[in-house]
């Protein structure tokens, strides 16, 4: 069978098909001031100059798909290391004017202040943008990105893309811990409440909200409080792990 196998290869011509090129996209997002936020990188060249995107780049012939978004990670959102995992593949025949391209988009979730090197040191290419969600609960559908002075106009389908990963959000974060990679190691039960907030679009009943995470038992108290509070200081919690706290996949 080897044999019969390597004879197969040496007339194989790959070149007789057809074959996209092949991308991934990283949707960088966290909760800054009370609101979804991703980072984006303004295009110098064409196609869609000087619109905004998700920092993407194609995928080297011998890299795979995890290499590449960490290599994108590294130099074109300058973050050194963050969790990132698979989304959705986007693949549709016309979203991109230059050629046949499938995007395979992946999604980390980070607290703010990992933003702050990398924007320190953007030049201005880079932004933190408003991630504004039109449709209500889990209905789904793309998104608009707002920066300081109004809407950014998003490149291919990079609304899509991040509409698809607020829809993800919505949907695991009450039975999931997701919404804890947002916040620092130790926050309080508001800062928890206010990501919950800005993810699901709503206002939360506080005594309810908080009743219910605390039921979850994804939380336990620190014994320490907020520092620098201008009334009585809130007290800290942390997420209790997983190997002590059960979770529902």
């Amino acid at each position: 069978m080897t044999d019969t196998e390597t004879q197969f290869l040496q007339t194989y011509d790959p070149a007789e098909y057809e074959r996209p090129s092949v991308a991934v996209d990283l949707i960088l997002m966290s909760v800054v001031d009370g609101a979804p936020a991703v980072l984006l990188i303004r295009r110098t060249e064409q196609p869609a100059k000087d619109k905004w995107a998700l920092p993407g780049g194609f995928v080297g012939i011998d890299e795979s798909l995890d290499a590449a978004a960490h290599r994108v990670l590294r130099e074109k959102a300058r973050m050194d290391d963050a969790y990132v995992e698979q989304l959705y593949t986007f693949g549709a025949v016309d979203r991109d004017p230059r050629m046949r391209i499938i995007s395979v988009a992946y999604f980390a979730l980070l607290p703010a202040d990992r933003y702050a090197a990398a924007l320190k040191n953007s030049s201005g290419d880079l932004t933190l943008a408003r991630v504004a969600v039109h449709w209500p609960g889990e209905t789904g559908g793309p998104v608009a990105a707002v920066g300081e002075d109004g809407p950014l106009p998003l490149a291919f389908d990079n609304a899509d893309m991040l509409g698809l990963a607020m829809l993800r959000l919505r949907g695991k974060l009450d039975y999931s811990s997701v919404g804890f990679a947002l916040l620092p190691e130790y926050f309080t039960l508001r800062q928890l409440q206010d990501v919950h907030e800005a993810i699901l679009g709503v206002q939360l009943n506080k005594p309810a909200f908080r009743r219910r995470m605390l039921d979850k038992g994804w939380v336990e108290a620190t014994g320490e409080r907020e520092i620098g509070a201008s009334f009585r200081p809130a007290e800290l919690y942390r997420f209790k792990p997983l190997s002590q706290a059960s979770e529902r996949t």
